[in-house]
Order: structure tokens, then sequence, then C-alpha cells
């Protein structure tokens, strides 16, 4: 699990690259629970919400930008 401060200071690229990994993940966990393989459900929940915070940082950051242009 990632903390945000960890995020933080990423880049953006980093930021698209560490999302887009979460997402693999979490659609790899959701294809083991479908199959009933799944050994950890809670790692879905973390996932969720490691994907929430990539996401919310990105917009953060969007919105500073549009209020410095």
């Amino acid at each position: 699990m990632t903390k945000a401060s960890e995020l933080r200071e990423m880049n953006d690229e980093q930021l698209s690259f560490a999302l887009q990994e979460t997402q693999k993940e979490l659609f790899q966990l959701r294809f083991q629970a479908a199959t009933e393989r799944l050994d950890a459900p809670s790692n879905i929940k973390r996932l969720r919400r490691e994907i929430a915070r990539i996401q919310t940082l990105r917009r953060e950051r969007e919105l500073s930008q549009q209020k410095n242009a």
C-alpha cells in the first residue's frame, strides 16, 4: 500500500503509471474472485482505495494548475 505522502512525491507520469498498474492488478483480483481463486478479498478494497488516492492527487494537481493559469 502506497501512502499519500509517497504519491505526492511522484511526478505526473509516475502517477499515471502507478494508476495503470494498480488498475491492472485490481482487474486480475476481480477475475480471481469471479473464478473463486481469490486468497485475500481484502486486497480488492486496498487497491480500490489506492486508485482513489491516485485519482484524488491527479485532480488536486489539475485544479491547482487551473488556478495558477
